[in-house]
């Protein structure tokens, strides 16, 4: 998984991430990249306020990558919530641009709470499938 290789830290913190990713269930790789996407949205609104656009910059453009690979990965005809997801996940994408081209903070609060809400709503899903299995 692409997004492993974003995390920062020692030889032996990637060695057991990469194991950790690469031994997820589907549930628990899409629970990963939620927290994933909301740490990238609360690292951009801290760069955000003290001004650190180039920091800002790099985390909206990695919340970005993560919900592109979400949207990419999504398959709507499955499912009937699946359209609305899709709509969601384009606008997330729409306001992530905006909040980093605008250098929006406030937008970025929105992202943060849109994906919070969405993450915790897949860990239940998650948590839920795992205790009928």
């Amino acid at each position: 998984m692409a997004y492993a290789s974003a995390y920062s830290g020692t030889a032996s913190s990637a060695s057991y991430l990469q194991a950790s990713v690469e031994t997820a269930s589907p549930a628990r790789l899409l629970v990963m990249l939620y927290d994933r996407l909301a740490l990238d949205c609360q690292r951009a609104i801290g760069a955000q306020e003290s001004g650190d656009h180039a920091e800002a910059h790099e985390q909206l453009l990695h919340a970005q990558a993560i919900v592109a690979e979400l949207q990419s990965s999504l398959r709507p005809e499955v499912w009937e919530g699946g359209p609305a997801l899709n709509s969601l996940y384009a606008h997330l994408m729409v306001q992530l641009v905006k909040a980093n081209v605008e250098r929006d903070v406030e937008r970025t609060r929105h992202c943060l709470g849109l994906v919070e809400g969405l993450g915790d709503a897949w860990r239940r899903a998650a948590l839920d499938t795992a205790r009928s299995a």
